[in-house]
């Protein structure tokens, strides 16, 4: 079935918004978070070890501010976008992510892949996530401290937050035992 001008056009801005949020994580740019989500966006990744389940803009930037620390190193690299428009102002995404996170003050490293399903809504002209939710497919974890490496380059030590400047989390995650 052939795409319409405006169909092709969503999509790749559509792309584009999802590129922002994996740069805006993994560099620390919280700033240009709350322009990515939608008021009422609800939240669900599923890890091997975690649930993370939370709703709303203030509470999504939150968490990521949170998790992607100054005491963080995170790659995340999502790929093989399925970009399907339900409406004018409406479309669904499946994504593939690639990512790998290190905690140097737990010595965590995580290694993985999983399968974002998203959710978006065009308000006042631009396009948002309005839901967000992934399952894993692979995760690895290990110490940091194993890998007998040390990162020459750690962005969000500089544009992370700071141990002080941190809010507790942990009622939007849930850890298996």
């Amino acid at each position: 079935m052939p795409y319409t001008l405006q169909q092709l056009s969503d999509m790749e801005e559509i792309k584009v918004l999802k590129h922002r949020y994996f740069r805006a994580i993994d560099t620390g740019d919280f700033a240009a978070l709350p322009a990515l989500f939608t008021a009422d966006v609800a939240c669900t990744y599923n890890g091997g070890t975690y649930k993370v389940s939370l709703k709303g803009r203030e509470a999504m930037v939150e968490f990521l501010s949170n998790s992607f620390h100054s005491g963080a190193l995170a790659m995340h690299i999502g790929i093989m976008p399925e970009i399907n428009v339900t409406g004018d102002n409406s479309a669904t995404g499946l994504w593939y992510l690639q990512d790998v996170f290190i905690d140097l003050e737990k010595d965590a490293h995580t290694f993985g892949t999983a399968i974002y399903t998203d959710a978006y809504r065009r308000e006042g002209g631009v396009w948002k996530i309005e839901s967000t939710y992934y399952d894993r497919v692979i995760e690895v974890l290990r110490k940091f401290s194993e890998m007998k490496g040390k990162p020459t380059v750690q962005r969000l030590a500089t544009t992370g937050r700071k141990p002080h400047e941190r809010t507790d989390i942990s009622h939007l995650i849930h850890w298996d035992e």
